[in-house]
Formats: structure tokens, sequence, C-alpha cells
């Protein structure tokens, strides 16, 4: 198709939304032609055409949400609509965060917890980033996805035993590997300090494999090593790396952790700050009280509250509370959670004033975090950025509209190196929402987690419709986006 300004005729024309351009500046009036992949034109376009037609009155128009934290690199291949992440109007995944990623595995046999939050044979692991990416070549996902390695993956690749610091020689062999994933495309690394698998390693060892990511302007995203009682001393350790590195820090899944902490983001918040004048950092945050990644007992006991989201040896449990297990088994709860290894878990934790705090830190982007794995998940996998739009913005006010939809467009387009997403004008791909302000709403919740949202009405994804009217469309046109095609890579 030609271009519009010429031809007077667009593929699809979206008339008369509330366009929320994905910048934070406010909402206006606006028509959006579509153009093959392309967004062709903005503003009043009464005098063009298009095939397809779009009365947008009445709803809002945004980018299409970029989900910074998931655990989606399987999911894109065994689920290719990716219905929780396109049902909230996600159009691009960032995969491989908290140091866990399903590539590179050149070392054969199923690794430990929490590897079991994304693999649970052999087939789920790829011998190199670049077998991962012909995966999505040859079989496309609905959404666009961005690339993380995780360090525990690559200290499981060269290490007989990590419950040790590597040695320099295990150092070159992460290195070696890092470097191999970043030339396949790879737009960085993911550390996640607080799990079994990577506790024993040092500031040293990550920095060192962290230095790789500097001289093509990667990113490093971190599971900081504390979110407890250390927390202050685990963002500066993870500043340091990125310090050391060379590299922009992406702190993940920002929060403060037990009720001895709640409160604490009023010290966390402002030496993030005081870090970004420094040096180039960021942080994501979703908008729960309740965590969850892989069943650990420790974390069980100090948990108000505790949910089972899967269990190997007791399937049935799945959605149980702990508590309940652990009276019918005539145990303790850490006694019952050693009982159901392995498994999963949602850790009722935070404070909802914390909660709010960081969501409404106007350098947060939004992450879900989902775990589509679990066969009772988290409700966050489903419901993170219509909760955000709907109960944080338009029902609390604790942020605009306007910013929230930045949070999770503009803003992690621009620190993910996105040059031509996250903003609804002439060139940039369309990657598009259009949704109800009015309705939308988050309606997973911890009884029912995969709930699609309610006020979505449908999502393109590089032009393509790929969720609308309830449902996935079945097209598949989402792309494996590799660092050198971003702002970051030399792209």
């Amino acid at each position: 198709m030609s271009d519009p300004s010429s031809s007077g005729r667009a593929d699809l024309i979206f008339r008369g939304a509330t366009l929320f351009d994905g910048s934070g500046d406010p909402a206006r009036p606006a028509d959006v032609a579509v153009v093959g992949d392309r967004i062709g034109a903005v503003g009043d376009l009464g005098a063009m055409a298009a095939d397809t037609e779009i009365d947008a009155a009445g709803k809002a128009l945004a980018p299409g949400f970029i989900d910074v934290h998931t655990h989606d690199d399987r999911y894109l291949l065994s689920h290719p609509d990716v219905p929780a992440k396109a049902s909230q109007g996600v159009t691009t995944v960032v995969v491989g965060n908290c140091g866990v990623s399903v590539s590179p595995f050149v070392r054969e046999g199923l690794p430990p917890p929490p590897f079991d939050l994304l693999v649970d044979t052999e087939e789920h692991c790829f011998r190199s980033t670049g077998d991962y990416f012909d995966r999505l070549d040859k079989s496309p996902a609905a959404l666009n996805s961005l690339t993380l390695i995780g360090h525990t993956t690559l200290r499981y690749n060269a290490m007989d035993d990590l419950g040790r610091t590597a040695t320099d020689k295990e150092i070159d062999v992460m290195r070696g590997l890092m470097t191999e994933a970043l030339e396949a495309g790879a737009v960085g690394m993911s550390s996640g300090l607080f799990y079994p698998p990577a506790k024993a390693a040092t500031t040293d060892e990550v920095a060192a494999v962290a230095e790789t990511l500097g001289p093509v302007d990667a990113v490093y995203t971190a599971h900081i090593r504390d979110e407890a009682a250390d927390v202050i001393e685990a963002i500066e350790e993870a500043a340091e790396i990125a310090r050391r590195g060379g590299v922009q820090l992406v702190i993940s899944h920002h929060k403060t952790t037990g009720a001895a902490n709640f409160g604490r983001t009023r010290e966390t918040l402002p030496l993030i700050e005081e870090l970004m004048g420094k040096q180039r950092v960021t942080l994501d945050v979703y908008p729960y009280i309740a965590s969850s990644t892989v069943l650990l007992p420790d974390n069980a006991v100090a948990a108000s509250k505790v949910l089972v989201t899967w269990c190997t040896k007791r399937p049935d449990v799945a959605g149980r509370d702990l508590d309940e297990i652990a009276a019918e088994l005539g145990l303790d709860r850490g006694a019952a959670a050693e009982a159901l290894l392995p498994a999963g878990a949602v850790y009722f934790q935070m404070d909802e004033e914390d909660v709010q705090r960081v969501i409404a830190f106007p350098k947060s982007m939004i992450g879900s975090d989902g775990l589509p794995s679990d066969s009772h998940p988290h409700p966050r996998l489903w419901g993170t950025f219509p909760r955000v739009l709907g109960h944080y913005a338009r029902d609390l006010g604790i942020v605009t509209m306007e910013d929230a939809v930045r949070s999770m467009t503009g803003l992690p387009a621009k620190e993910f190196g996105l040059a031509d997403r996250g903003l609804v004008q002439p060139g940039y791909y369309a990657d598009l929402v259009l949704f109800d302000p009015e309705t939308v709403i988050d309606r997973a919740d911890f009884q029912n987690p995969m709930q699609p949202a309610g006020g979505i009405d449908r999502v393109l994804v590089n032009g393509e419709p790929v969720w609308q009217a309830g449902q996935a469309t079945g097209a598949r046109p989402g792309r494996a986006i590799r660092l050198q095609e971003t702002a970051r890579g030399g792209g």
C-alpha cells in the first residue's frame, strides 16, 4: 500500500478516537491510519479513505503495551496466540527475567528450581540463543518479543556446583556464552541473586559477566538479592554491578516485602532517584500486594498468606491456601511447604501503600511478572495492565491515564531502545490497543486468575489484529526483535 499522504488511502483507519499517544501528553481526539505494518497518519483524516474503518468514538487508542518483565519464553511457542497478554493490550514482551532463560543450554540435564518456572523437560531448553530466535522466526507468535539471558542460566552451564562462587575460568565461560547470545540478538542479561542457584554469586562475578554488555549498550535487569531487611544494600549492589559493567540497570518488580519493611519504599525510591542522577537506572512494578515464584519454605513462613499455584506431587492442591493443606497434613506451614516441593506459590507480603507509591513514581515501568506455566497462576498474568488503567488510574487517581499509558508504552520503548515503537505517530510500527477508558478493568483474581480483562476492544501488532471481540484472531504477526534492530544495539 502506498503512502496515504499521496494516495489518500490506508488499510485501516480508527475514526474519532481519544488518543493517548504514549508520550504522557494530554489525550486528544484524532484519527489514526494504518498502512501495512506502520502508522501512516495521525490527525483529522476526514479526506482519507481506508479498506477498513473503525468507529472509535468514546474509546481510547494507545500504543500497544510493552510488558517489560515476563517469563513468557516458552509461552510464546506453546501458546502462540499469547492470550494472557494479548487480551490485556500487550503487544511486546521482554522474556528471560529473574536470572532464568530458556537459552543457552549447552549442558545436558534438567536444571534445578527456579528453572521450573520456565522448563519441565529438556525439550524446552535451547542450546543457543540463535536457536531460540530461529524457532520464534519459524513459528511466530502473535506478539513481539525481546530476549534477556539469565545469569543463573549461564551459571548452570559453566559450573558443576551452584552453591559456590564461580572461578575465573567459569566466569570466562559465562562471558563467552553471554557474548554469543548478544551477537545472536539478546538485548541484555538478567540476574536473580535472591534464588538459591545464584545466592553464592558475588558482586564481582556478576559484574564480570555484565562487562560483556557495555560495549553493545545492552541492559542489565536485576531481581535484587533481598527485597526485605537488606533491600537498600541489595539496590546498591545492583547499581554497582551496572556501573562496573558500563550498562543500564533495570530494577525488577520493585517492592519491599514483609511486615517489618512496610513503608520502606519511602527510603528505596529516593535512593533510586539519587542513583538515577549518577547512572542509567530504571525500574518496573506490578500492581498487587502479593508476589509469586517457586514455593520456598522460608518465604512461606514469612508471608501473611500463601496460595499454592502448582505442585508436581499433588496437582490437586493448586489454588489452595497452604495453611489449609498444612492442617490436613498435620504439619506447620514450613514443613507442609517442604512436603509439597517442587511447587509454586503466591505470597501475600507487601503493603498497598508501598505498591501505590511505586506505581506513582514517574519513572516506573509496568511489568506483569506472570508465570504462564502455573496451573493456578497469580492474576497478574492476565490482569496487570487493565488493573493499572482501571483501578489505579481511573478509580483511585494515583496516576493520570496519560501517565499510566506512558509507563507501559513510551517509557519502556525508550528504556529498551525501541525507537519505532511505544508512541502513536507516523512511521512507527502499528502496535495499537483500542480500549474503553470507562470500563477497562482486570477481571482475573486470586480465585479465578485466568480471566480476560474487560474493556479491551481490539489489539493490533505490526498492523494486524491479534485480539478482538474478546478472543484471539489467530494472526501471528509478532517479531523476535534483536538487539541489533534497536537503538541500543547500533540499529
